[in-house]
């Protein structure tokens, strides 16, 4: 019954075809060679409300600390510090492309020691390297951090990561990446998800749009524009008037999974053939129940504990062999076992074996 049930859902609705979403171009696509660089940076974050870093399990925050005093002119030479309100921390951060100095960046503060919060710390003037060993930004200021941590004598509590935050607009960029976008005359877009039809038609959208041929699709994720072609005196402005084209996206039938959460993301695009669908539990029970015996009072003997074992095996009963026809999309399928009650833990198995047996047509990814 459950699975004339499970079939007579999914039969109910009748699939249409998916709809392409419409987006710019600037959302789609990055220039080939246009590119952002990290950085990367020691530093102190002091202020801490004794949440800091342990000196004797830290060594390297002492000497971090006495450093920065010497530097500011304080003789600490020999002296034991056994402060908990500072703690060691990796400064990252992204330098955009074509920022400027005197441009601030955002910047991401992460502890390395056995601090337990970053919480109200402030972090002290860091400069942050490039992989050339060039300093391109320097990072200050009040960290917000991403959560809270409470202690007693017996018991912790964290909620969400204390040990890391952010500093929004934290850095000051002082050294430009060199690359001199107005002398390109040739230059490529790159498509985020390659996918042969979106990128055909970006470029039928950029020819239709300036009234010339200056684009031409490349493979899946390049499109390549000829300036020369274009009229157009500078290759800033040409983005400028093509990035916010707007053009149908296509993108491959995917399934994700997360099999720690339970989550199921599914892309509307997502087909199955002809499959027979069955799904149910076993059980297994085993409780000890030991008992003990004793002799009669005055009586030789001792006292002795005799085992008892109770054993069972249960199965639920399952949903029946539901048989699912050609053209049925994977939502009405997940929504036919949501409306019998099936687990998403039960609905993730359920879609590995579709997969397994060759009737899902789709990308399945396990995370």
């Amino acid at each position: 019954m459950l699975g004339a049930m499970l079939a007579g859902l999914l039969l109910a609705a009748q699939p249409g075809p998916a709809a392409a979403s419409p987006a710019r171009i600037k959302d789609l696509v990055e220039i080939d060679g246009v590119r952002g660089n990290d950085l990367l940076g020691y530093g102190l974050v002091v202020g801490l409300s004794n949440t800091g870093d342990s000196l004797r399990n830290s060594p390297f925050t002492e000497d971090a600390v006495v450093n920065l005093l010497e530097r500011l002119g304080v003789n600490v030479t020999g002296e034991q510090i056994r402060a908990r309100n500072v703690a060691a921390v990796l400064v990252t951060a992204s330098l955009p492309p074509f920022a400027r100095a005197g441009g601030q960046i955002d910047v991401t503060v992460s502890a390395i020691g056995d601090a337990s919060s970053l919480l109200g710390g402030t972090l002290v003037m860091t400069p942050l390297n490039a992989a050339d060993g060039q300093i391109y930004a320097v990072a200050q200021g009040s960290i917000i951090a991403g959560g809270v941590s409470a202690e007693g004598d017996a018991a912790r509590v964290t909620e969400g990561v204390p040990t890391s935050g952010l500093i929004p607009a934290g850095a000051r960029v002082e050294r430009e990446v060199a690359f001199d976008f107005s002398s390109v005359r040739e230059f490529r877009l790159a498509l985020r998800n390659p996918d042969f039809t979106t990128a055909a038609r970006i470029a039928t959208a950029i020819n239709n749009n300036l009234g010339t041929r200056i684009a031409q699709l490349l493979d899946s994720g390049t499109v390549r524009l000829d300036l020369a072609r274009a009229g157009i005196d500078t290759p800033a402005l040409l983005m400028a008037q093509i990035e916010n084209i707007e053009i149908l996206t296509s993108t491959k039938a995917r399934v994700v999974v997360d099999q720690r959460s339970g989550t199921i993301i599914l892309g509307s695009d997502v087909r199955i053939s002809r499959v027979a669908v069955t799904q149910g539990n076993l059980t297994l029970r085993v409780e000890e129940q030991p008992m003990v015996v004793q002799p009669n009072p005055f009586a030789d003997g001792a006292t002795v504990v005799i085992p008892r074992t109770e054993a069972g095996i249960e199965e639920e009963p399952g949903n029946g062999l539901a048989i699912v026809e050609n053209s049925v999309s994977l939502p009405e399928l997940v929504a036919g076992l949501n409306a019998l009650g099936v687990s998403a833990r039960d609905m993730i198995d359920i879609l590995k074996s579709i997969k397994a047996a060759g009737a899902l047509h789709a990308e399945f990814i396990v995370q």
